[in-house]
């Protein structure tokens, strides 16, 4: 038997008679999406299914019409635009990072590159 775990902010409302600002509620949390819906964990999700797992953002956005979500993949790749801007801080300290040390192991790992309509070799 498997249990879900929920995440469930609570953002009491306070009023006061005598104060002249009526109701007081916190704010809610900032999104990654502004005025959007998905949450990070949404946002992980199709960025470790785009490139952990090799499935495109069409075919994601297939398997959640199956389950009832109709989420057009340019919404999708509008999520990984973001997630990107987001991300931009950590990829630039790790590559200062890399840049810094005194080792670094790379393979060479080849793949085919277009180049002006030709494929060349490219080296990850």
């Amino acid at each position: 038997m498997s249990t879900c775990t929920r995440e469930v902010t609570v953002r009491p409302r306070y009023a006061c008679r005598a104060c002249a600002e009526g109701v007081t509620q916190a704010p809610a949390h900032a999104h990654l999406v502004e005025g959007g819906l998905p949450t990070e964990g949404a946002i992980v999700h199709v960025l470790v299914s785009k490139f952990s797992d090799q499935l495109l953002l069409k075919r994601q956005s297939q398997i959640l019409a199956r389950s009832g979500i109709d989420l057009h993949r340019s919404s999708l790749a509008d999520w990984v635009g973001t997630a990107a801007f987001h991300l931009g801080p950590v990829v630039d300290r790790l590559n200062g990072n890399l840049k810094g040390s005194g080792k670094l192991f790379m393979d060479k790992t080849t793949l085919p590159v277009l180049d002006r309509g030709r494929a060349k070799t490219g080296y990850l």
